[in-house]
């Protein structure tokens, strides 16, 4: 492809209204143009990359026993209104009518329809298991649209569903998506870990996204280096403490005037904060709640809205002050039941021995509280925010933490989808059975920003070869070399090499700046220095590498580079 043909909108200013290293390359190198908030446009350039990704997607879902169809993107209303989710999605969810006031929406996932287009279609065990999957835009209303395509109102995006007559086949699709995930990103030629996840509003009891490591990722990811363990923080879990083996001692109020924070309270009472049980309040439709955590924890809010189940939200202080009588900063767990409040807590308090909570009395603390003796627990879980330090929960060794993108997400569903909507099939001892699912999701346009968040410097992206849009390109930095430039350019074509070759009228330190701002792996100069010698100037985008090859071995050293990368992608 020769650049002046071509339709790369360079920008050398960086968008003022973009904060991610991926957004402002992706404008920067005119891939993509912003239609409004969280909408664009995909220019050629980024149209290639999408073109690259999804062909390994399609191969590895395909090989991976997938069977690709296409599903509307507007769904009616009462598909989701039978799984209970139209209500439940929220705002995100972009919804309309017809000309006969009937309610629709455009498609943020298709679990519901998919499994209605199973349930009408699919009878007998012996048409299971089943793996349906598409690629098409999915359309969620974001609060805050942001970071370009990394957090859009519309995305392209791979969904794959199965339908198997038991938990064992479960299993084997889960795991058999496991495998082809993993080939995906490393064909991408993306570092990645697959994690442990929360299953969020899609359900199911077991899940693991699948992230791309990045400094500036959003996720924060919680990992063992000295086994598999790995888990996004909404999910992770550490190791408990032992059980210390201390004289219960009498329990004692203490004076506290003032003292209301966790680090005020512990200076002033001389204790280290593992030692402070920090009890909050929550408020259903029906009750109050009270969990309990250490002093030095924070409470994950996803873990407790897991445990509790519906919907909750933080009680404030005047309904604490009107309705239970209680004193902000000085709230603790003795005598709650008596006002017939719930008490979780987190499993780290049952290990707690003569600790420190507040008197539920302004300006005053009691101190030696301990379980069953002072007070009670209706329910225990693991419900703090884990973090790099604590101990491994599957050995012990230490977490650390990255940062990530994600990328991927895959679910065990269960019954959860095919129950509410009646989805059953005859098994083979002609029983009704609901069909036991999972499903499979990538980000495909979330797969370009990730790529360059990780591979990127301050000149610009530096593409992995096999999503790059070309693979090579080709600079002639002046006229007495743009014959030499044309040759090389027609042999590396008829070689099938992705080449694109700069034959601009243009200064060359405009043509350095674009190709490192493109970021195409292997960059070729035909100068009149190299030429003078028989040489052809070689950068190699990703590590920076400078050579020289002579002009007769150019398509052989190129055809040589370019197998030995693919071969570090391949899988």
């Amino acid at each position: 492809m020769r650049y002046s043909q071509y339709y790369i909108p360079t920008l050398r200013e960086i968008p003022a209204d973009a904060e991610l290293a991926s957004h402002k390359l992706m404008l920067r190198a005119g891939m993509i143009r912003k239609s409004s908030a969280g909408i664009y446009s995909f220019l050629p350039l980024a149209q290639r990359v999408l073109k690259k990704i999804i062909r390994i997607v399609e191969e590895e879902m395909d090989r991976a026993g997938g069977m690709q169809v296409l599903l509307p993107i507007v769904q009616p209303a009462e598909i989701w209104k039978q799984s209970g989710r139209w209500d439940v999605y929220g705002e995100e969810m972009f919804r309309l009518q017809d000309r006969h006031q009937r309610d629709f929406c455009l498609g943020p996932t298709h679990e519901e329809m998919i499994t209605t287009l199973i349930k009408n279609e699919v009878r007998s065990y012996r048409e299971l298991p089943l793996r349906i999957y598409q690629i098409q835009n999915k359309y969620r209303d974001e609060i805050r649209p942001r970071f370009g395509v990394m957090r859009a109102r519309e995305f392209i995006m791979k969904d794959l569903y199965s339908f198997d007559r038991d938990e064992e086949g479960l299993n084997r699709s889960y795991q058999a998506m496991y495998e082809a995930y993993e080939r995906i990103f490393t064909r991408c030629g993306l570092a990645f870990r697959a994690v442990e996840a929360d299953s969020g509003a899609i359900g199911g009891d077991v899940s693991h996204e699948f992230m791309v490591l990045a400094p500036s990722g959003e996720a924060v990811i919680l990992y063992c280096e000295a086994c598999a363990y790995a888990a996004n923080d909404e999910k992770a879990s550490a190791a408990l403490p032992p059980v210390t083996m201390e004289e219960l001692l009498p329990l004692e109020k203490v004076a506290t005037p003032g003292q209301a924070t966790v680090p005020e309270v512990t200076a002033f009472l001389g204790v280290n904060p593992d030692r402070l049980i920090k009890t909050l309040f929550y408020q259903t439709d029906e009750e109050f709640i009270a969990v309990l955590v250490r002093g030095d924890d924070e409470l994950n809010e996803i873990k407790l809205g897991n445990l509790i189940n519906k919907p909750y939200r933080l009680a404030s202080p005047e309904e604490l002050a009107a309705k239970l009588e209680l004193p902000v900063g000085y709230v603790g767990p003795v005598g709650l039941k008596d006002k017939g409040v719930k008490v979780l807590a987190d499993l780290r308090v049952k290990t707690m021995k003569n600790a420190v909570c507040g008197a539920n009395l302004e300006d005053y603390h009691l101190r030696h509280v301990n379980l069953e003796r002072d007070f009670t627990v209706d329910t225990y879980a693991d419900l703090r925010l884990a973090k790099a330090g604590d101990p491994c929960p599957h050995c012990g060794h230490p977490l650390a933490e990255t940062r990530g993108v994600e990328v991927g997400h895959i679910f065990k569903l269960g019954t959860k989808y095919s129950k509410a909507l009646g989805a059953t099939f005859r098994d083979e001892d002609g029983e009704e059975k609901p069909f036991i699912m999972g499903c499979y999701g990538i980000g495909i346009t979330r797969i370009i920003a990730a790529a360059i968040e990780q591979n990127n410097d301050q000149d610009g992206i530096k593409w992995p070869l096999p999503i790059a849009p070309f693979q090579v390109t080709i600079l002639a930095l002046g006229v007495e070399q743009q014959a030499v430039a044309e040759e090389i350019y027609q042999e590396l074509t008829a070689a099938g090499v992705e080449v694109l070759y700069d034959d601009r009228d243009e200064r060359p330190g405009v043509k350095f700046k674009d190709a490192d701002l493109i970021g195409i792996p292997l960059r070729l100069t035909v100068g009149p220095k190299s030429m003078a010698q028989g040489e052809v100037e070689v950068k190699i985008r990703r590590s920076g590498e400078e050579l020289r090859w002579p002009r007769p071995e150019v398509t052989s050293r190129v055809l040589a580079f370019l197998k030995e990368e693919n071969q570090r992608h391949s899988n």
